[in-house]
């Protein structure tokens, strides 16, 4: 298979949120059995000079061994992505994703947490190191949670409280979207797009959707 034609804006006004998750899931499976698509990056890059559609926007961690276009087998014009260790929300973020969907038309928020996060481990340790204590304070509300539910040390020693804030910082971070910008609720509420959260698997490339 040949990926060679970028999204155009026809083809991204047929879109359904439920469409866009099922084709990003689709590529997943790719990646996982090692049958991703060939990319004809000359043609989409001389296609999407004058403007691009993506389908989706994906909130990630900076963690270099998920690289999100690869792992979701996506292509340049496919997806928006914003990055930032611990994968969760602030006013750039929400901006950048209000410009997604609300503007360039994306029908699709992916927060996307992954195992073994190192920045939830920090937080789960309560480490103080420069702008990074500040930064890991957006992840304390999930290691406060998961304390109350999952058994043993409430650290990173304790790996099924790791993976219990992995997953609550992902759904906590869904509800503060929500929260914090009436535009993408909206969007939702009407069906325009869906928000939705996954944890990727770095043991098996799997990406498990909450």
């Amino acid at each position: 298979m040949i990926k060679n034609q970028a999204i155009t804006k026809d083809v991204q006004d047929q879109l359904t949120p439920q469409s866009v998750l099922a084709d990003l899931m689709e590529g997943n499976q790719r990646f996982i059995s090692g049958d991703t698509q060939s990319i004809d990056n000359k043609a989409l890059v001389e296609q999407t000079v004058g403007g691009q559609f993506p389908k989706a926007v994906v909130l990630s961690c900076i963690d270099s061994r998920v690289p999100v276009e690869t792992v979701l087998d996506q292509a340049i014009g496919d997806v928006f992505v914003a990055r930032v260790a611990g994968n969760f929300e602030n006013v750039d973020i929400l901006g950048s994703m209000e410009y997604s969907c609300k503007v360039a038309g994306s029908k699709l928020v992916l927060v996307l947490g992954h195992e073994a996060c190192g920045a939830v481990k920090a937080a789960c340790d309560g480490v103080e190191l420069g702008n990074i204590t500040a930064l890991l304070g957006n992840i304390l509300p999930a290691v406060k949670q998961s304390a109350v539910e999952v058994e043993g040390e409430a650290n990173s020693s304790n790996n099924e409280f790791v993976a219990k804030t992995v997953e609550n910082n992902v759904k906590l971070t869904m509800d503060r979207i929500r929260e914090k910008s009436p535009i993408l609720k909206e969007m939702e509420d009407n069906g325009e797009i869906e928000i939705v959260g996954g944890v990727y698997m770095l043991s098996s490339g799997k990406v498990e959707l909450l």
